[in-house]
C-alpha cells in the first residue's frame, strides 16, 4: 500500500521506523514545523521530521490543513491510507475522506476513556491501574472513531509518564502494520466506542505543577509520577524550586509537609509520607535525592511550601 504519516513527537517516530520496515511504501511525512526552544536557538524539527528526511521520505511542515492548496496537495498524493500519531493539527473531512481506505490513529489510551491531547499524564495522575493503544478509524470527532484493535497494559506503582511512553510506543510501533493490514483485508471490523466512560485527557496547565501536601501520600505519588519527566510536580523548600520526579509511600507521621526523615522523606495529610526517589533542582540535572540533600543539607523538620 501507498501511505501517508502524520505525527510529530518522538512516540510517533518509532511507528514511523515500523511502517518504514514493512512491506508498505511510506510516500510522504507530514508533521508539525520546527520550533524554537527560546529566543535566539536555532529551530529544531521534530522527532518524525529527523527520522523521515533519515529514510528519504519527502517531509511536509504545513501550519495548517485548512487552505484548499494543502488539501489537493495530499489528495494528489493517492495514498491507500494515512496514519496519524499524535500530529498535533486537526484532519478536514476532505483529509480524512482522501485516502482510499481512510486514516487510522494510534491513541495511548483505552477509549473512550482518555480521548485528547494527554492521555498518559492523566491516566497515572487518576491512579488509573490498566492503559493501552487502540487504533481507531478516525472520523471528525475528537478520539472518536470506531476502534480496530486494543491492546492492553497495567500501570505499575512505579511507572511514571516517561516509562509509560515508551512501553506504549513500542505496543503502538508492534501493532500498526497488522492492523492496518487486517482492516483492509476484512480480518479486522470496526467497533464503535462505548457511549459510557467517555473521559477527556486536557492538555496538562503547568499551574498543576504545584504539589499540595495535605493531600493523601497515594494521590501524590500519582500526581508527582504523571507529571514526570515533563512538566515536573514541584515544592518549595528554603527558596529553592525541587522537582519531584520518582516517589514511594512509606509509614511515617509528622507535620503536613515536613521533613521527617532522610533520604528526603515528607509527611503527607493522611497520616503517611512520601519518599521521594529521585528530584531535579532548577538549573540541575535530575539526582537521586541523596546526592540532592548532600548538597542542600535540610535539617530534619525542615518545611516544603
Amino acid at each position: 500500500m501507498r501511505l501517508a504519516f502524520m505525527g510529530t513527537p518522538e512516540f510517533s517516530a518509532d511507528i514511523l521506523q515500523a511502517l518504514a520496515q514493512s512491506t508498505h511504501e511510506v510516500v510522504a511525512v507530514y508533521s508539525q514545523p520546527p520550533s524554537r526552544a527560546g529566543r535566539g536557538r536555532p529551530e529544531t524539527p521534530s522527532a518524525v521530521q529527523i527520522l523521515a528526511e533519515k529514510l528519504n521520505i519527502p517531509v511536509h511542515t504545513p501550519k495548517s490543513l485548512k487552505s484548499h492548496e494543502e488539501q489537493e496537495k495530499f489528495r494528489n498524493l493517492n495514498v491507500d491510507m494515512a496514519v496519524v500519531v499524535a500530529y498535533g493539527l486537526l484532519l478536514p473531512k476532505t483529509i480524512l475522506d482522501a485516502p482510499k481506505y481512510g486514516c487510522l490513529n494510534i491513541h495511548a489510551s483505552l477509549l473512550p476513556r482518555w480521548r485528547g491531547a494527554a492521555p498518559i499524564h492523566r491516566a497515572i495522575m487518576a491512579g488509573d491501574t490498566e492503559t493501552g493503544v487502540d487504533i481507531m478509524l478516525m472520523e471528525q470527532g475528537l478520539d472518536t472513531g470506531p476502534v480496530i484493535w486494543e491492546d492492553r497494559l497495567p500501570i505499575l506503582p512505579s511507572d511514571t509518564t516517561g516509562t509509560l511512553h515508551d512501553k506504549l510506543k513500542i505496543l503502538g510501533a508492534k501493532a500498526i502494520v497488522p492492523a492496518l493490514e487486517g482492516f483492509v483485508s476484512g480480518g479486522l471490523k470496526p467497533k464503535p466506542q462505548s457511549s459510557k466512560g467517555v473521559i477527556y485527557a486536557h492538555k496538562i496547565d503547568k499551574a498543576e505543577a504545584k504539589i499540595d501536601w495535605s493531600r493523601p501520600a497515594t494521590e501524590l505519588r500519582n500526581h508527582i509520577h504523571g507529571l514526570s519527566p515533563f512538566p515536573g510536580a514541584y515544592s518549595m523548600v528554603q527558596d529553592v524550586r525541587i522537582k519531584m520526579l520518582e516517589a514511594k509511600i512509606v509509614e511515617g507521621k509528622g507535620k503536613i509537609g515536613h521533613l521527617i526523615a532522610k533520604p528526603m522523606t515528607i509527611a503527607c495529610g493522611d497520616g503517611q509520607a512520601l519518599q521521594i526517589l529521585k528530584a531535579q533542582k532548577a538549573g540541575k540535572g535530575p539526582m537521586t535525592t541523596e546526592d540532592l540533600d548532600r548538597g542542600l543539607q535540610l535539617p530534619l523538620g525542615t518545611i516544603f511550601t
